[in-house]
């Protein structure tokens, strides 16, 4: 099952990386968080993400946990844009993911964020997501993350 998820999610990246060649619909950038109700962990990560219309992006993403045995979360998530005004969007999003806090588990995403573009190519992007997911004896983490994105 492990060697399922994590080819899919492999897939997921190919696909997204052949189609960075179209301007303006590909983004990459560093991302750190804060997982909290798991006793407050701090992350750090990348993230890309591809539009494929005007509103919807994919956007896959991964992070380290910076705790005891560090651990490691990938992530595919969908978001909807809405432009709120030239430099802003909003966006809710829904995804799955994969980890190994305790032992693989997966689970799904919900949540939401914003983009605020700050240069021509550059975005500061902040968002809150709630992680469902399949491990026994962890709660299920909320995690608050900011982040940075460069367009291409």
């Amino acid at each position: 099952m492990k060697k399922i998820i994590f080819t899919m999610i492999v897939a997921l990246f190919a696909m997204t990386t052949v189609s960075a060649q179209e301007v303006g619909n590909w983004a990459v950038g560093p991302k750190i968080g804060i997982y909290t109700n798991t006793s407050t962990i701090f992350s750090i990560g990348a993230i890309g993400r591809y539009s494929f219309t005007d509103n919807w992006r994919v956007e896959p993403g991964i992070a380290v946990l910076c705790k005891k045995g560090c651990s490691v979360d990938i992530n595919a998530d969908v978001q909807y844009l809405f432009q709120v005004a030239d430099a802003w969007n909003v966006y809710p999003l829904a995804g799955v993911s994969v980890n190994d806090i305790g032992g693989w588990s997966c689970g799904i995403n919900l949540g939401g964020g914003a983009d605020f573009s700050v240069a021509d190519r550059w975005d500061i992007t902040a968002g809150i997501k709630w992680m469902i997911q399949t491990a026994k004896h962890h709660p299920n983490p909320i995690i608050i993350s900011l982040g940075a994105t460069y367009k291409f």
